[in-house]
């Protein structure tokens, strides 16, 4: 964990409610995908978790969606203005069980962490297969780049109204994969976690208090006992996860 003043670069929504942010500073504790970012915000007591999307030539992209009064202060942000991030959180995703045909799935603001993962396994020599999940067509965002790292790309809403209409399972389900890695809503990880036939890893979704490990309170149940979703996780693999009722 490194705590760093990063400067915005760039601030620009995706959607009505879905921002991208570019920040410029010194990313060197950022050293797998699916890791995360917690930043400091005036006014408010606890940081703002946000996973990491990319990071590339000291350069962090963060997807948000405006769900509160913090990442709605986040989206009013502009280029030059200072932000207090700790960088490093988080475990990531492990590439090297991914066998040849991963498939990925992204649910929402679940699927920014995809993206720095597909890369990587791209740069591995992986045949990349990435499922997106949305409710509606004004919802999607990142298809493009995604396509644009040369992974076959799926997109699937709820209401039908682009792509295969249903959820990222309806694709799963028919999918020939070697390994899977997901993250997403809780109720879209059970379905995923019901649906596929292989190993996998999960990044959970949630609320934390410190973001690094110290107040115990993002914890959750695992075949090994209780652990803590910001230091333990996010990712966890499928064998160790013991779902709550």
């Amino acid at each position: 964990m490194k705590q760093t003043i990063f400067t915005i670069k760039e601030n620009i929504a995706l959607t009505s409610n879905v921002y991208k942010m570019l920040l410029k500073g010194d990313t060197s504790a950022v050293t797998n995908c699916g890791q995360f970012v917690n930043i400091k915000l005036d006014g408010l007591f606890l940081r703002r978790p946000i996973s990491v999307c990319d990071c590339e030539d000291g350069v962090l992209t963060l997807i948000y969606k405006v769900v509160g009064k913090g990442t709605e202060l986040m989206s009013s942000m502009g280029a030059g203005e200072k932000l207090d991030v700790l960088t490093g959180l988080g475990n990531g995703y492990d590439t090297s069980l991914s066998g040849d045909k991963p498939l990925l799935l992204g649910g929402g603001v679940g699927v920014p962490p995809m993206y720095m993962l597909c890369k990587k396994l791209i740069a591995e020599g992986k045949q990349v297969s990435v499922v997106l999940g949305f409710n509606t067509k004004d919802e999607i965002f990142y298809e493009d780049e995604f396509r644009a790292l040369g992974a076959h790309v799926t997109v699937t809403t709820v209401d039908g109204s682009y792509g295969v209409k249903g959820f990222v399972t309806d694709v799963m389900k028919d999918a020939d994969y070697s390994y899977f890695y997901t993250c997403g809503p809780e109720p879209m990880l059970k379905a995923v976690y019901r649906t596929s036939v292989t190993e996998g890893q999960f990044s959970f979704e949630e609320r934390m208090g410190c973001g690094f490990g110290a107040c115990m309170g993002c914890s959750c149940k695992t075949i090994t006992g209780y652990k803590r979703i910001c230091k333990e996780g996010p990712v966890m693999k499928k064998e160790e996860i013991l779902w709550e009722s």
